[in-house]
């Protein structure tokens, strides 16, 4: 796990302009990591990662417990041989129940020069999985929260169903506070703006002969509609894929056309089209899209081919600049999120282990590939969720990079082990705040068309300062489900 993290930012990134190869080099700089009080009891920072270590005769686990301590610059000084290798003991399996693992932890850290840390976590208990299971189920029904649904209808020449019409609904709670309807389009996705709800979809379509058309609506804060947009490109099959509010109240929409163009247009306030301009960069979705300075950085990708962590900045008239590629050679790397904060470019993503034999992907699934494989070598369908949560947990490792906003270089990086890199956002505080799920429970479906391994997650919310350091650990109580 070591490597796996100093690769995360020495080996990162490579960069591209027109999606050819130009090499940057590793990063030298490195981070003062202050100790900082976390208002968790199980927060404690530790530096690189720790993998479980067998144990053997005794003179041979106190050579190994002085090369670990040696290794990861951690300090003796004071201890028996006995406290040394139960400390020792206590870390690897990360246990830390030991009085002295905290004392020793404690003081190594507070004039550690590092690239990196690791954020630990407890494993979950049984009971708390339970809790977790039961406020998923309720944590849709909470709060202000929107939801999407479609309705269809029997087409009596056609002879099957068609659309009818798609709904965005805004609830308090289980209370409907207001619904919009719209039928000349299915809604894909949503998002909150200044003074209202932009959605977008795609014209319902049974044929191939048929164009399928994008379309953009703004709803008011009050439920009126606004205004709606036929995306009109010229293309026979368009999609909406991102939309960002800018600072002066207009939209940049990213689209796709024809599976092979990346599409930038901007919007009005009021729904006019202000721009348009598209780029041909082939097979490659577009995944998420962020604002950057005066521009902005998309994430592109093909997860069939393993390219999951691309990302090209956009100037403000929808021109591709630079492209950056982050990779690694034990790693596979997926983003989540996006943000310019405080000059400086955050990622949210996890990292899964390199396939030693990438042939054996689980048909471009290489993100649960290695997991997948190891059920179908070892067990039958029937594996529990005792067996295995941890096999799915120890697959993951949340990674939250600190990029130079002009290179895209990793400056430094924070890893959560057995979780997923979750959203980003500033808060009013002008702090960075970073979610993490945690993977709490997993069930495997082998007959499920839409996943194969299923479960929850638990949501931690870490707080950063304007200067990087970490503030606080929070457990949010929001769960939310995980399907791969």
């Amino acid at each position: 796990m070591e490597d796996k993290l100093y690769k995360a930012a020495a080996d990162l990134p490579e960069t591209e302009l027109a999606f050819s190869d130009l090499k940057i080099p590793a990063p030298k700089k490195s981070v003062f990591l202050r100790p900082i009080p976390i208002l968790v009891c199980f927060a404690l920072l530790l530096c690189g990662g720790f993998g479980t270590l067998a144990f053997v005769a005794e003179a041979k686990e106190y050579k190994e417990a002085l090369v670990f301590f040696d290794t990861h610059g951690l300090s003796a000084e004071g201890l028996t041989r006995g406290e040394l290798k139960a400390v020792y003991r206590d870390i690897t399996t990360q246990t830390f129940r030991y009085s002295k693992t905290a004392q020793v932890i404690g003081s190594s850290l507070s004039a550690e020069t590092v690239d990196g840390c690791e954020i630990l976590q407890e494993t979950p208990t049984p009971e708390a999985v339970e809790d977790w299971w039961n406020r998923w189920q309720k944590a849709n029904m909470a709060g202000i929260h929107y939801k999407d649904r479609t309705e269809y209808k029997k087409d009596p020449t056609l002879g099957f169903e068609v659309l009818d019409r798609s709904y965005l609904e805004k609830y308090d709670g289980e209370t409907l506070l207001w619904s919009v309807s719209f039928a000349e389009f299915w809604i894909d996705s949503y998002r909150s703006v200044s003074d209202g709800v932009i959605l977008w979809g795609r014209t319902y379509t049974w044929s191939s002969d048929q164009t399928g058309y994008a379309w953009l609506a703004k709803i008011k804060n009050d439920g009126s509609l606004q205004w709606k947009k036929r995306l009109e490109n010229g293309f026979e099959d368009e999609y909406i894929a991102a939309v960002v509010e800018n600072e002066d109240g207009s939209y940049a929409v990213f689209s796709r056309g024809d599976l092979k163009y990346f599409c930038f247009s901007r919007y009005s306030p009021g729904g006019k089209e202000l721009s348009f301009r598209k780029t041909e960069v082939g097979n490659r979705g577009i995944w998420n899209a962020a604002r950057l300075g005066d521009g902005y950085i998309v994430q592109l990708g093909n997860g069939l081919l393993g390219e999951t962590s691309r990302i090209v900045k956009v100037d403000s008239d929808g021109t591709l600049t630079d492209s950056f590629s982050y990779t690694a050679d034990d790693a596979y790397y997926f983003l989540s999120d996006m943000i310019e904060y405080n000059g400086s470019v955050y990622l949210s993503a996890y990292a899964v282990p390199r396939l030693p034999d990438e042939k054996k992907n689980a048909g471009g699934r290489y993100e649960i590939a290695a997991v997948l494989n190891y059920i179908f070598d070892h067990y039958s369908f029937d594996i529990s969720s005792e067996e295995l949560t941890p096999m799915v947990r120890k697959n993951y490792t949340a990674l939250l990079l600190v990029c130079d906003p002009t290179s895209g270089t990793p400056r430094e990086f924070y890893s959560v082990e057995g979780s997923l890199g979750g959203k980003l956002a500033v808060s009013e505080e002008e702090q960075l705040l970073w979610d993490v799920e945690s993977i709490a429970e997993t069930f495997f479906s082998p007959a499920t068309s839409a996943f194969t391994i299923g479960g929850s997650c638990e949501v931690f919310h870490y707080c950063f300062s304007s200067d990087g350091s970490l503030l606080t650990q929070e457990k949010t109580g929001e769960v939310t489900p995980y399907y791969k």
